[in-house]
């Protein structure tokens, strides 16, 4: 063989090598910006999946990320996940082939993060270990752990009447102003986990700053993270905000941890969703929410709880705002049928002085038999009977026209309502531990035995 076909080979081997590279990578095709309707961006001569990341190119070449939201025919529809000021007709829109996936790792504690995982904090970057979707991966529900063991909130009237295992899922039903978010950060300081993580999603601004410094604290902040996407924030980040609070808890789930979920709010999460489905045109159903409101709350909440025998477990709190303290307002009646219980916060005990202002009445948890023993089970049941009595009869007995010894069960009721409401108060910055909250359903229990007879 010659040099010169020595070379030919070389060149053509080269050429092979180069053309296969071609093949294998396909060209990015820039389309151009069409139309912009309140939060909708109209793009056409692009192609991108759903989820994917786009680059909106201004006339001053200042790039405004979008993420797809839908398409029809030969149009893709977009919003962006921050201002869309500066943006024109025929803007270049280039797909980023970027699909929704987060960083994470244990440099997030002590760290406060946006929807997008950008720092708030002002402590420089952050330090990550793995690279997670941001929708997380379905569990074989065969394959959780069953929830076997009660967890410790620091709250006596959950510990005792509505007790919560490793690995549920529990709504905090409220109206406005009725001590929600108080309630949260006692839980948040008082729950035995190895991590927490915050999502505040929708929430007031000034809010977000509160709850890290006085109700986290400087020590409550060393195994926390802290989600943050406020109501001013576009319903893309409010929507990614909640869902990275729940990759986060995911990944330290995955690493064998404890891990306490706290959402304020679900509401809003599903507010975010209702506003991109209504500028995608997509057709409301009950009271204005479409339909793919009510398919992403159980994608969302069904990522929470116990993973397999080799992992944590996620313990999740989602807090769901009742619009005039209306029960069955649709997101609080979806929210009630995916959750394994839901703590129902009452105005009129709010109204009452009471705190915290749960309607035991109203509130269940539904793994508390499996977490319980027995006599716990009893005791409790007999305490809620009284109290139930006595929330039916309570009209007729303030304004004295229930007359003493017409019905045993009425007048023990009335006799030991001011013990009941004792045992279920507690104040802001008392924690009552799980053997204490025990000792004290064991008390009143006593005080019950002592009038078996007329208990039904």
């Amino acid at each position: 063989m010659t040099k010169l076909d020595g070379r030919r080979d070389k060149f053509l081997k080269r050429f092979q090598h180069r053309q296969n590279d071609i093949a294998l990578s396909e060209p990015v095709v820039e389309g151009r910006l069409v139309r912009m309707v309140g939060l909708t961006l109209e793009a056409v001569g692009c192609q991108s999946e759903i989820g994917a990341s786009c680059d909106i190119v201004t006339p001053n070449g200042h790039r405004i990320e979008a993420e797809v939201v839908g398409f029809s025919d030969d149009k893709t529809f977009l919003m962006t996940m921050g201002e869309s000021r500066g943006l024109i007709p025929n803007a270049r829109v280039i797909p980023s082939g970027h699909t929704s996936h987060v960083k994470v790792g244990y440099g997030l504690l002590g760290r406060v993060i946006d929807g997008r995982g950008e720092p708030l904090d002002g402590k420089g970057a952050i330090q990550y270990e793995a690279d997670v979707s941001l929708v997380g991966k379905e569990i074989n529900p065969l394959t959780r752990e069953p929830i076997k063991q009660q967890l410790d909130v620091g709250v006596a009237a959950i510990n005792a009447m509505l007790s919560v295992g490793r690995g549920q899922r529990m709504g905090l039903f409220a109206g406005t102003g009725v001590g929600k978010s108080v309630l949260l950060g006692m839980m948040t300081k008082y729950t035995n986990a190895d991590i927490t993580v915050v999502g505040l999603i929708g929430e007031r601004g000034r809010e977000v700053k509160e709850f890290v410094q006085d109700i986290l604290g400087e020590e409550g902040m060393k195994r926390a993270v802290v989600v943050a996407a406020p109501s001013d924030a576009p319903p893309l980040i409010r929507l990614h905000g909640a869902m990275l609070a729940t990759s986060i808890a995911e990944y330290f789930r995955d690493q064998g941890k404890q891990v306490l979920l706290l959402m304020d709010s679900l509401s809003r999460f599903a507010q975010a969703q209702r506003e991109i489905g209504l500028s995608i045109s997509e057709p409301p159903a009950t009271k204005g929410y479409p339909p793919s409101v009510f398919s992403k709350l159980p994608q969302l909440v069904e990522r929470a709880g116990n993973g397999d025998a080799n992992q944590g477990s996620i313990t999740a709190f989602y807090t769901v705002l009742t619009e005039g303290d209306d029960t069955n307002d649709p997101i609080a009646d979806a929210a009630r049928g995916i959750l394994d219980g839901h703590i129902v916060l009452s105005r009129r005990l709010a109204e009452q002085g009471h705190f915290p202002a749960i309607d035991i009445e109203a509130s269940v948890s539904r793994v508390m038999p499996s977490v319980v023993d027995l006599e716990h089970m009893q005791a409790m049941q007999a305490i809620k009977q009284l109290y139930s009595v006595y929330q039916q009869n309570r009209d007729l007995i303030n304004v004295g026209a229930y007359q003493p010894g017409s019905d045993p069960l009425i007048d023990l009721s009335i006799r030991l309502h001011a013990n009941i409401n004792a045992f279920l108060k507690q104040a802001m910055n008392e924690q009552v531990d799980m053997a204490e909250s025990a000792k004290r359903l064991v008390i009143l229990a006593n005080e019950l035995n002592m009038n078996q007879p007329v208990l039904r």
